[in-house]
């Protein structure tokens, strides 16, 4: 004889849609990208101020120097004096193997701040001690710890001296090997875009292009937008990307959808090859009057220029 079992069942009471969405809001918060911004030397301080003054959603600042003075001044989430032992908060003197040195000596804290990122981005400008140094040991940190890189660099104006050039030269082979995308701005190209500027202006210029740059791939992971883009794309279309370029297009004309993407596309910062590019990230910013079909125009527009100019490369070969 076989004793009856006894089957219970728990019936779950349905959720509310508040507690729905307290747990989706708990979910989201543990799988949000977590991105980290960390500004090298003299120049990667000042643009990481200009970061801070103008706010990118979702970032962390961090000023990285060996200059205990320019430090203290530069705004920032977080901030990481390099070399103690080495250069005593002296600075690097404009040469990157004190920048370097600098850097491996600090290894251990600048690894603790990058603790948790899954995008990082290295701002500095090339040339000088402390970006051209130790910007390739933190990219290597990132490197180790698997983190999707990119470096947003600057280079000397002609100017600036043959040596500074040369420095820029050095830094910029040791980064290209070390991230996943290198996006470089020739200070020189900006002269094509205002050619009367006074040179301290010129370089808040340049400071606003790098923080475009970063800011409109970070508000592309961490802020809502028409069209849904999140980290994996990011990933897909930035890892192992090489070296990248950066053009701007903005208008406020009838066919202003147009105009921008031409502008964008024929922007003298963009004055390379770019028939072997592998991919592209397209950023469209409007007021709240652009239409669906403008976006559209520009996405088309882009693609058509961009295959005119390969073709129009193609047939200079």
């Amino acid at each position: 004889m076989y004793e009856k079992e006894e089957l219970r069942f728990e019936i779950e009471e349905p959720k509310n849609i508040e507690e729905v969405d307290k747990e989706l809001r708990r979910f989201l918060e543990l799988q949000k990208a977590r991105v980290k911004v960390f500004g090298v030397g003299g120049g990667g301080n000042n643009t990481l101020a200009r970061m801070m003054e103008v706010g990118i959603k979702g970032a962390d600042m961090i000023a990285v120097n060996t200059d205990a003075q320019d430090l203290l001044y530069t705004t920032a989430s977080a901030k990481i004096l390099i070399g103690k032992e080495l250069t005593f908060g002296l600075g690097a003197g404009s040469n990157p193997k004190v920048g370097f040195d600098a850097a491996k000596e600090s290894e251990s804290e600048i690894r603790k701040r990058m603790q948790g990122a899954n995008l990082v981005f290295i701002t500095c400008g090339l040339g000088g001690g402390t970006g051209t140094g130790a910007a390739p040991v933190i990219a290597e940190v990132a490197k180790k710890a698997g983190i999707l890189t990119i470096a947003v660099v600057t280079l000397p104006f002609t100017i600036e001296g043959k040596r500074r050039w040369e420095n820029a030269m050095l830094g910029l082979e040791r980064l290209e090997d070390l991230v996943d995308t290198l996006i470089v701005i020739p200070n020189d190209k900006l002269l094509e875009l205002a050619p009367d500027l006074p040179l301290q202006t010129a370089f808040k210029v340049a400071d606003e292009i790098l923080t475009n740059a970063v800011k409109g791939i970070t508000e592309l992971i961490t802020s809502p937008g028409l069209v849904n883009v999140d980290f994996a794309d990011i990933k897909t279309v930035m890892t192992n990307a090489g070296v990248a370029m950066i053009g701007v297009g903005e208008s406020d004309s009838k066919h202003r959808a147009k105009e921008a993407i031409e502008k964008a596309i024929n922007n003298p910062l963009l004055d390379i090859d770019i028939e072997g590019s592998s991919g592209a990230l397209v950023n469209i910013v409007g007021g709240k009057d652009m239409s669906l079909e403008e976006g559209s125009e520009v996405a088309t527009d882009f693609r058509r220029a961009r295959r005119a100019r390969r073709e129009g490369e193609g047939s200079r070969k």
